[in-house]
């Protein structure tokens, strides 16, 4: 499957929300430099690559049925959200079903089962560290950063990224 062909069906799917779809465009960048990285073979890129593009696709959602783009509600909504679109664009479905697992657990940090999960897990991070401080001190954003690295990051291409961006 063409991640451009996704990649323009979730611009218009976020249409007129330039922060969602900026949002989702670093994910996956980062998702797919940490997997191409640390070598991973291309059907787990593929679904990592998938999940980052779709990963917030519930946050519209949640939104309209709860009133907040809380990650609990956004890994309620997203899978049937992402299972939709991908079923649509014709995706395998040993495919959809892990992308929409990984939608569905992106904001659960315990029991993080393969690569893709850490992958994506950390592309959203890095992205999430810059846009939840990028007003705030500089001093806040390091502290976030060297916690979410001790806590969260396992990849050496993840931790290198995660220094390197944050500087701690």
């Amino acid at each position: 499957m063409d991640d451009m062909t996704l990649i323009m069906e979730m611009i218009r799917y976020d249409h007129g929300d330039p922060k969602r779809i900026h949002h989702f465009l670093k994910v996956y960048e980062f998702a797919q430099l940490i997997g191409k990285n640390e070598k991973i073979d291309n059907t787990v890129q593929h679904i990592i690559e998938t999940a980052a593009l779709v990963h917030d696709i519930g946050i519209h959602l949640s939104e309209q049925k709860y009133g907040s783009s809380s990650g609990i509600y956004q890994e309620k909504e997203g899978p049937a959200e992402a299972r939709t679109m991908l079923t649509k664009l014709r995706y395998p479905q040993d495919v959809i079903e892990r992308v929409c697992y990984l939608v569905g657990h992106h904001h659960t940090y315990a029991n993080i089962d393969g690569i893709d999960y850490q992958i994506l897990v950390e592309a959203d991070f890095l992205v999430n560290l810059y846009e939840n401080c990028e007003n705030g001190n500089s001093n806040s954003m390091k502290q976030a950063a060297g916690s979410a690295y001790k806590n969260i990051f396992r990849t050496g291409t993840g931790k290198q990224l995660c220094r390197d961006l944050y500087e701690f």
